[in-house]
């Protein structure tokens, strides 16, 4: 399979504080922000994104910030205006909800790991360090990385690497891993590295970083949690309110376009030629091609080299 836009932050990773905005202003631009306006920011993350959409909002104006991470609370500002949620973004209706929001005027969602995550060895994400193979975002789940490589079948490791993260000899190295760990502990990153370097196919670097991000998407159902929360931006955006989405591999980008595009995922269950089908997508694109860096950005920061910014915006 083709590893065309996967994602390369293992491969370049910089430690210029938490986390470095990737497409900053064009975000904040594409959102459109009115300064009495409510946002979302999916990713709160180090808050660079945040405080950019906090500087185009008046007293009145109002920011809800998600991270199921347990870390980006230390990087909240005091300020009044801002309501953090320690949820993954995939309960987004139920939370605005229960908070007494039922409409915003503006999603953004900067997907992926944050630079701090990377950083944090004991974390497991990144192949730089010895760590237990975790790769957990929300660490107060069950399942971790380990587990993944320890419980699942030689199919369903497959499946994974090949979906998740275009590993070329996906089920090489699934059925690989199943006859490794009956004699081998894969319990840490360097031990997992270690047992697999016979199955490695071309850069070291670049494949354990597919690897690692098809094993971390698994464990964090980022898929699942992305469909989730895009299928709920019609329910909870003003007429002529913005989503933003920033990704960074093409996984991600494949099901943003394709519900921006669309309104939904997959075939409508009475699709046929014989059926008058009456859907209608409640949002348009903004910009029919991805925003991309900037030469500046991607000289400033390598992270952004795979990033694309999709926008629509819900129909009046």
């Amino acid at each position: 399979m083709s590893t065309k836009g996967y994602k390369r932050e293992e491969v370049e990773q910089q430690e210029q504080g938490y986390h470095i905005p990737v497409l900053l202003h064009e975000a904040i631009e594409a959102l459109n922000i009115h300064q009495e306006g409510v946002y979302v920011d999916c990713t709160f993350g180090g808050g660079g994104h945040s405080g950019e959409i906090l500087k185009k909002l008046n007293s009145k104006g109002r920011l809800i910030a998600f991270d199921q991470d347990e870390d980006a609370k230390a990087n909240l500002p005091e300020d009044n205006r801002v309501l953090f949620v320690p949820q993954n973004f995939r309960h987004l209706q139920r939370f605005l909800r229960l908070h007494g929001i039922v409409e915003v005027d503006g999603v953004l969602a900067d997907l992926g790991v944050s630079s701090h995550q990377f950083d944090e060895a004991d974390r497991g994400f990144s192949i730089r360090f010895d760590a237990p193979l975790d790769m957990r975002m929300n660490r107060k789940q069950q399942l971790t990385a380990y587990q993944v490589v320890q419980t699942y079948s030689a199919e369903q490791l497959h499946k994974m690497f090949e979906k998740n993260g275009e590993v070329t000899n996906s089920k090489t190295l699934a059925h690989g891993i199943v006859e490794l760990r009956k004699h081998v502990n894969l319990g840490t990153t360097e031990a997992f590295k270690t047992a697999l370097h016979q199955l490695v196919k071309g850069n070291p670097n670049k494949y354990f970083a597919q690897v690692f991000q098809a094993l971390r998407i698994e464990v964090n159902d980022e898929m699942g949690g992305l469909r989730e929360m895009l299928q709920q931006v019609p329910h909870i955006l003003k007429p002529g309110g913005r989503v933003a989405v920033i990704t960074f591999h093409s996984i991600e980008d494949r099901l943003v376009k394709q519900f921006f595009k669309q309104g939904y995922f997959g075939v409508m269950e009475d699709e046929n030629p014989f059926t008058n089908n009456s859907f209608k997508n409640p949002l348009k694109l903004v910009n029919k091609k991805p925003v991309l860096p900037s030469d500046a950005e991607l000289k400033r920061n390598s992270r952004s080299r795979s990033a694309k910014l999709r926008v629509a915006e819900k129909n009046s």
